[in-house]
């Protein structure tokens, strides 16, 4: 397979289904003043930011970005984010990644948030892989992807383009 023909999103495709996750966003908090999106940082957090600013476009909601660390490799160490926690606590909450693989990252960034009450809880990703360790899914997906386990889907953000690609 070429590089090219192992693309399943291109940054067209990305920007709408990143427009169409913020209207999701959007109905789900309607009345609400501000909305808390925190990403899973690198691509996670890349991710949310461009769903804030799609919905910043097509809302009067204050979106408060958050970067969420998450130790990959060991997801059971602690977790923090780039706001105190009084910053989004009883507020409406979107958890967002790149891609679901298997749940692991997704799951610990619930838990974590889960320890602070919020007003309403969500959590978005671009690609959903279907391919799931842990009972988790994504409220607002870009794409639900059918893989093989020895496949591997990747965003990559550049400057300028940004794309996802199949693997493997």
């Amino acid at each position: 397979m070429t590089q090219l023909e192992n693309i399943i999103l291109n940054k067209k495709q990305i920007d709408h289904k990143t427009k169409r996750i913020a209207y999701q966003i959007y109905e789900n908090n309607v009345s609400e003043k501000e909305v808390v999106i925190a990403g899973i940082v690198e691509n996670g957090y890349l991710f949310a930011k461009k769903i804030k600013i799609a919905l910043e476009n097509i809302s009067p909601i204050k979106v408060k970005l958050c970067k969420v660390f998450i130790d990959k490799k060991k997801p059971t160490n602690p977790i923090t984010t780039s706001l105190d926690t009084e910053e989004y606590k009883n507020k409406p909450l979107v958890l967002v990644d790149d891609v679901l693989h298997s749940g692991t990252t997704l799951i610990y960034g619930i838990k974590h948030f889960l320890e602070v009450p919020l007003k309403q809880f969500n959590t978005a990703v671009l690609v959903d892989r279907n391919h799931k360790k842990y009972p988790v899914k994504a409220d607002f997906k870009g794409i639900s992807l059918s893989t093989s386990i020895n496949e591997n889907v990747s965003v990559v953000f550049e400057k300028g383009n940004y794309f996802a690609r199949l693997e493997g």
